[in-house]
């Protein structure tokens, strides 16, 4: 008989498929800039519309026309940067060596964390000077601004944002005088840009194996005497174990994942609300009332999901500023 040949069902590439550990994603890896400004930015899924955009791809078919496109919206409040740790390189990777912690802190912020009754600020800054020498990096605490937006929450989101800089004694400079203020996405990007997109995705709770793994459905003569949604066989009798690679149910979906190179059709302020908001709101999320992105495509999670946009690791050379002729603002009221 002749073998059968045939790849296998389903990508392994973003195996083992189980929950993140928390919602708000931590990033490892920061671009290198120059440029002493914060690498990134975080706000809240609003949903998706679309707009009518002027095609400025120079090798598009459709260059110098008006397209379709889909976008999505962000709600991007101003971020506050509230801390700064130092970072020194060991065998076994980088380990902080102190913090700074900005004075008057948002109220909502004593129910995520608490600060020792001797902390003092300006020892904490001394002893990051002392040792700016063994400091291999240097990098920012932001917390977001919830309870300015239409998400049902107060308490702020923190994670731990780079910093761009030619030396860790030009990026303390530059945290420094950046510590306890708020720094808005128009500081950060501009129109035309790529970042990436980091968030959790939606969840999907526990799903089968064709859903799953996009397995073959069994055609109708085998599935008669038996299921037609499953594996044909999960291994074979020696070695008498089944090995991770085998589909299978389980958990489906609330994954950290990153999208890379996002681009920004536009960035805008609270004073143009009115562009975007659709009557009633968007479904699921309500009025947008802060600075807002417009993303071209869609990012990952649902509605109200924080969502990490990143200076891109990888980017591409940016094409001339985005020309949006339209915004839909009806593709979202409720029915």
């Amino acid at each position: 008989m002749v073998r059968h040949h045939q790849p296998r069902k389903g990508s392994v590439a973003f195996s083992p498929r189980k929950r993140a550990a928390k919602e708000t994603p931590r990033i490892k890896s920061w671009p290198k800039q120059d440029e002493t400004k914060l690498l990134g930015l975080a706000g809240y899924k609003v949903g998706m519309t679309h707009a009518m955009v002027t095609d400025t791809d120079k090798n598009s078919p459709t260059n110098g026309m008006e397209v379709f496109t889909p976008v999505t919206v962000l709600e991007v409040p101003p971020v506050v940067v509230m801390g700064i740790r130092a970072y020194e390189k060991t065998s076994r990777g980088l380990k902080v060596i102190t913090e700074i912690i900005a004075d008057n802190l948002d109220e909502e912020l004593s129910r995520k964390i608490s600060l020792p009754k001797d902390y003092n600020k300006s020892e904490a800054i001394a002893k990051i000077k002392e040792v700016l020498e063994f400091t291999e990096d240097i990098k920012l605490l932001v917390h977001t601004n919830p309870k300015m937006t239409s998400v049902p929450k107060k308490k702020p989101e923190i994670f731990e944002c780079g910093i761009g800089g030619t030396s860790a004694e030009e990026k303390l400079n530059a945290a420094l005088e950046l510590l306890g203020n708020e720094v808005k996405a128009s500081e950060i990007f501009s129109d035309g840009q790529f970042v990436d997109a980091i968030a959790t995705t939606k969840g999907k709770g526990f799903q089968g194996v064709v859903k799953r793994w996009g397995i073959r459905i069994q055609y109708g003569k085998a599935a008669r005497s038996s299921k037609a949604r499953h594996v044909g066989s999960i291994g074979p009798w020696t070695p008498s174990r089944t090995m991770w690679t085998v589909a299978q149910a389980g958990q489906m979906g609330y994954h950290k994942r990153t999208e890379f190179n996002k681009k920004i059709l536009k960035i805008a302020s609270s004073d143009e609300v009115d562009q975007i908001n659709p009557d009633g709101g968007f479904i699921k999320y309500g009025l947008v009332k802060n600075d807002y992105i417009l993303m071209k495509g869609s990012i990952p999670g649902p509605s109200k999901r924080l969502i990490i946009l990143r200076k891109a690791m990888r980017p591409k050379k940016s094409d001339d500023l985005p020309q949006i002729n339209h915004i839909n603002t009806k593709s979202k009221q409720g029915v």
